[in-house]
């Protein structure tokens, strides 16, 4: 069920009702929107009675949300959600850039990409510390090193950090230096992880599995949303298709799907979603005239010594040619592109 509070409703009103959902053993989730206050309903295993709500001081109204995915989707809350990440915001009219290398591997790596990244106009470092892998033979990341240098490498810079938490034996460590922490598209099942991270109230970058679904990606973030984090941002980075001439087919359908149906910002990495340099820039584009709110981009000074994702990472000069398009299309669809971090 979803209780949706007036507009004028004083947080004593507020209180009050979520007291009432806890005293029938119910959890109470607090939905702060642009004009109300909703407040979600889980635990339940039944209806509720309406009636219950309806005649507490400070309720407009109270329904049954009928999507499985009851904190997420546009029933709760009707306009869209914007993330913070300290002064920057993910899902308002600026897009949000978030660019780098896959995998941290030096200091001199890291800083030369944050540097390039930055002056181009990115506001977040991407780059992997602990790196799952399909084989357990290729290179896993410098770990608790790399955590270290992208510490440093904010310090420097400015840039917010975007780094992946592959575990909950991790999760500490990684969330100590993440303004963003990143579940990978293998995570994105994870429920044990998805918990441990709803636990905390650092925004949490999912990207969809390689073969789910929309409806399975938007229960991923319910799972977050349903412990208390409702900071989640959704990535597109394609899916596991019978095609095989890319890495993975870029799902550009899910963008305006998904703004249909949640009110989750969502953001789109072409360089998972096709694998290849040279295709990275027409499905970055494709992707904000579709609607997404931002870019993941792999960017390498050196993409043919690179330890991962070489092949898909754009050269400095072809990510700067990229931004200088991005703005130009961000006029044509109402959007702004912010410079780089102070």
């Amino acid at each position: 069920m979803l209780i949706l509070m007036k507009g004028h409703a004083t947080r004593e009103e507020i209180a009050r009702v979520k007291d009432k959902i806890a005293a029938l053993g119910y959890k109470a989730h607090e939905i702060p929107g642009s004009l109300r206050t909703a407040i979600g309903i889980t635990g339940n295993r039944g209806k509720i009675d309406r009636d219950l709500f309806v005649t507490m001081g400070g309720v407009e109204d109270a329904f049954p949300v009928t999507k499985p995915y009851k904190l997420v989707g546009r029933d709760a809350k009707s306009d869209n959600t914007e993330i913070r990440v300290g002064e920057r915001r993910i899902g308002g009219n600026e897009l949000a850039i978030i660019a780098g290398p896959c995998s941290v591997e030096s200091w001199d790596q890291l800083i030369s990409t944050a540097r390039i990244v930055k002056e181009a106009g990115a506001q977040f470092l991407r780059g992997g510390a602990f790196k799952p892998r399909s084989s357990p033979y290729t290179f896993q990341g410098m770990k608790e090193e790399a955590l270290v240098l992208l510490r440093e490498a904010r310090a420097e810079t400015g840039l917010k950090i975007v780094t992946e938490v592959k575990d909950t034996t991790t999760l500490s460590a990684v969330a100590e230096v993440a303004d963003v922490l990143q579940i990978g598209a293998r995570n994105m099942s994870n429920f044990s992880l998805l918990e441990a991270v709803g636990e905390l109230r650092t925004p949490i970058l999912l990207k969809r599995g390689i073969a789910a679904t929309i409806e399975e990606l938007l229960m991923a973030a319910e799972y977050i949303a349903a412990r208390g984090n409702l900071n989640v941002i959704l990535c597109e980075r394609g899916i596991r298709t019978f095609e095989p001439a890319t890495r993975n087919t870029l799902d550009l359908n899910a963008i305006p799907v998904i703004k249909k149906l949640s009110h989750l910002p969502i953001i789109v990495d072409p360089s998972h979603g096709i694998g290849m340099w040279e295709g990275v820039p027409a499905m970055a584009l494709a992707a904000l005239a579709a609607g997404a709110d931002g870019l993941m981009i792999e960017v390498h000074p050196h993409p043919s010594e690179a330890l991962s994702d070489g092949a898909q990472s754009l050269k400095p000069e072809k990510f700067k040619s990229l931004m200088e398009r991005v703005r130009a299309l961000a006029t044509v669809v109402g959007r702004t592109v912010g410079e780089g971090a102070p």
